[in-house]
């Protein structure tokens, strides 16, 4: 795509390869005052006359080739600037991210032939660096990001739904109030409110290029909370961690933990990274609407983020180590030890987010890389509607619950229908009530805990909170 000529002497020193623009008035126009792309052009046109300068400065300041052999001397192709290069070699480095239908993740090669002389193209005979790969998957990668666009609001939305009607059962139900719904009515809390800042981000500022070059204050703002409930998410995965690690491991039969240390690290701590992100940010990085990822200033964020997995690892680790020695202490069957050990893993794992450190690199591969989008869209933005699933739809209390209040709801339904139906005494359809089977209003904390297990497994109490979450 870039056809452009190298000095004819190369032992002159630096050789400039060129396809600049075309002479004449630079002067601003008319059209130039009007149209979007003319502008655009022109601004195009500044950054790689800056390019090119930066290069003709490294080119001078970088020290001569010092290899013996034949090489192909530093140059300027007229988009990049390339290094000297060793004879019978290629040479690469990322697509330019100054034109909007380039793909800067994408690698541009250069190819250094034998004789120590640039690539030329055999169609015109002049030197070529090959830009093909910048724009050849670009609507590709468009189709996909939007695909993923919408997926992302559509997990958010879908997780919204599901973690208010979570939060309404747990809410409800008086027979359902202890600690371990605390915490979980509070992670489920941060993902909503997670989610919802992530669908106003998408939508707002991602989605809205012409906020982003306007570049308000506002959209910072919004971006200090989104960063903020984000960092409040892990850090209740982790106050559940601690829960857990704690009531199974270290003191089964301790008596009930202090919340307030778990309110404090949930939703107090992640204003400490946030808040040194926003000065550290405004001071050393201020771009517009801080959507950059090109800083390392997002570790200040992150690597609190990253030890609150790894530490949620540990506690994952070893809860499985005491579940799997307390079914083997039991003698029961293999198979049924290690199934309901892996049972519980499975279903800590989507709580505790440990999925975010078993996989956390891209693969090189395109098709791996697009496997691995789709599976960490999932992962990340349908995450609280497969925690409301498993820890409030599949949760044997919940589930006993709702049957005891469905039972409840029939028997008075069926009551208020013989009423208006009947034409009998009071006082036989009073005996006709008491006639309800007991069983529909009755509430044993024990068995609820046990989620309909026999009552001998009481005496595990580190396989009964495992069968308990499941």
């Amino acid at each position: 795509l870039v056809m452009t000529h190298d000095s004819p002497n190369r032992h002159m020193g630096p050789t400039i390869e060129t396809h600049g623009p075309p002479s004449g008035d630079m002067g601003p126009t008319l059209e130039t005052l009007i149209s979007p792309a003319v502008t655009q052009k022109a601004e195009e046109r500044k950054v790689i006359i800056d390019r090119q300068y930066k290069c003709f400065e490294k080119m001078n300041r970088d020290l001569p080739y010092n290899k013996s052999g034949p090489y192909c001397n530093r140059t300027w192709d007229g988009w990049l600037c390339w290094d000297d290069t060793p004879a019978g070699t290629y040479t690469s480095q990322n697509c330019p991210n100054y034109f909007p239908d380039f793909d800067s993740t994408e690698k541009v090669t250069k190819y250094c032939d034998e004789t120590g002389n640039w690539f030329r193209h055999p169609e015109n005979n002049r030197t070529w660096s090959n830009y093909t790969l910048c724009v050849i998957y670009t609507k590709e990668k468009l189709k996909m990001a939007y695909i993923l666009y919408y997926m992302a609001i559509a997990g958010h939305a879908l997780s919204i739904a599901s973690l208010l009607v979570s939060l309404a059962i747990f809410f409800y139900f008086r027979s359902l109030s202890c600690q371990r719904i605390t915490l979980h009515k509070n992670l489920f809390c941060s993902y909503v409110l997670n989610s919802a800042f992530t669908i106003l981000n998408l939508i707002t500022v991602v989605n809205n290029p012409e906020l982003v070059e306007e570049n308000p204050v506002s959209c910072k703002v919004l971006h200090f909370f989104h960063m903020y409930l984000l960092g409040c998410n892990y850090f209740w995965m982790l106050c559940e961690g601690i829960y857990l690690h704690t009531l199974i491991v270290v003191a089964v039969f301790a008596e009930e933990q202090h919340l307030h240390w778990y309110y404090l690290l949930g939703w107090g701590f992640p204003l400490v990274p946030v808040s040194i992100h926003a000065v550290a940010r405004k001071k050393y990085f201020d771009d517009n609407c801080w959507m950059s990822v090109e800083t390392h200033l997002l570790y200040i964020i992150h690597g609190p983020i990253l030890a609150a997995l790894l530490v949620n690892l540990f506690f994952l680790l070893n809860i499985v180590r005491v579940l799997v020695t307390k079914l083997r202490d039991t003698h029961r069957a293999e198979s049924n030890m290690y199934m309901k050990a892996v049972r519980a893993t499975l279903i800590l794992v989507p709580l505790l987010g440990i999925q975010f450190v078993i996989i956390p690199w891209r693969p090189e591969n395109r098709l791996a890389g697009e496997v691995f989008d789709y599976l960490m869209h999932i992962l990340m933005h349908y995450q609280g509607l497969l925690v409301a699933t498993i820890f409030c739809f599949f949760n044997g209390e919940v589930q006993a619950a709702l049957k005891r209040q469905w039972a409840q709801y029939k028997a008075q339904w069926g009551q208020r229908r013989r009423e208006h139906l009947s034409t009998r005494s009071t006082s036989y359809t009073a005996t006709s009530i008491t006639e309800v089977p007991a069983y529909a209003f009755h509430h044993d904390c024990n068995s609820e805990h046990l989620n309909g297990r026999h009552p001998e497994d009481s005496e595990l109490v580190a396989l009964k909170l495992g069968e308990t979450y499941a």
